[in-house]
């Protein structure tokens, strides 16, 4: 599994969600909080991105809690 990367901020429902979701598929990522950290904010931007969650899952960047889009990155043979 390439390295996964969740794009968050502190107060949103829909980072939790995505945190959830790969949390009870047992994916291990890292989170990236964009409140915390100016860097993170700046790397979002740099996407041509204005809005968290961003998850980062190899190639794919997938923006909100996007279960189609989860499912292509996560098992491409499917």
């Amino acid at each position: 599994m390439d390295n996964v990367v969740v794009y968050t901020s502190s107060n949103c429902p829909h980072c939790k969600q995505v945190k959830g979701y790969l949390g009870d598929k047992g994916i291990q990522f890292e989170e990236r909080n964009i409140e915390e950290n100016d860097e993170f904010a700046q790397q979002v931007w740099d996407m041509g991105l204005r809005a968290v969650p961003v998850t980062v899952i190899g190639e794919h960047r997938i923006v909100g809690m996007n279960m189609t889009q989860f499912k292509k990155a996560l098992d491409p043979e499917a």
